[in-house]
């Protein structure tokens, strides 16, 4: 479950964020629609813990991102719109390696069906530069549900995507809200928050 309560965050004066409240619960997929500069990405990032309300509340999983960042954080994944990677990880290693972060301890059924319904399963061997931008959105996806959270946030998910990444990416996304996971994603695309959330 997200819980955002009363969140405010301003920049130099200026308001990003002003008393917003809402929650997501699990198996729901919501969405932070609106322009660019609207508050979406400030909104994400003070539920990550990313950074820090001026005032109120974020909760992950029951968890508190101020006061007990660790357990809320071990309980998200947070997908953000320019993923940044390990340069001298492979695909597969990247994979492994956030797995062995969240304390998974049978990564190959998770990483088996993560293969099967995204591109990144064809390229384990490849590093991120060798990726196109869509494949590196795929691979940024993959290590969000590496460890199954309980909360999954996604920041513009379907930039640099062709139209069948794009399908495959909005499958995936409902397959994990059909196990249980609580999704918020922000876009500024009203046919994507219309074909894909609540």
């Amino acid at each position: 479950m997200i819980e955002a309560e009363a969140l405010t965050r301003r920049y130099a004066g200026r308001v990003a964020v002003r008393d917003l409240s809402f929650t997501v619960r699990p198996g729901e997929i919501v969405g932070l629609l609106g322009p660019n500069g609207a508050g979406k990405t400030t909104t994400l990032r003070m539920l990550a813990g990313v950074l820090r309300p001026e005032s109120g509340t974020a909760r992950i999983a029951g968890h508190d991102i101020l006061t007990d960042g660790l357990a809320a954080k071990r309980r998200l994944a947070f997908v953000a719109d320019e993923p940044r990677f390990f340069d001298y990880l492979t695909v597969e290693e990247h994979l492994r390696f956030v797995a062995r972060m969240h304390g998974v301890r049978d990564v190959e059924p998770q990483l088996a069906h993560l293969v099967e319904h995204t591109t990144v399963g064809a390229r384990l061997a490849s590093f991120p530069s060798e990726l196109s931008r869509g494949m590196r959105q795929e691979l940024a996806l993959a290590c969000a549900l590496v460890h199954e959270p309980a909360a999954l946030m996604l920041d513009e998910p379907l930039t640099g995507l062709d139209p069948i990444a794009i399908r495959r990416t909005k499958n995936v996304v409902r397959a994990a809200a059909a196990r249980g996971t609580a999704i918020l994603l922000s876009s500024h695309l009203l046919h994507l928050v219309t074909e894909l959330c609540e």
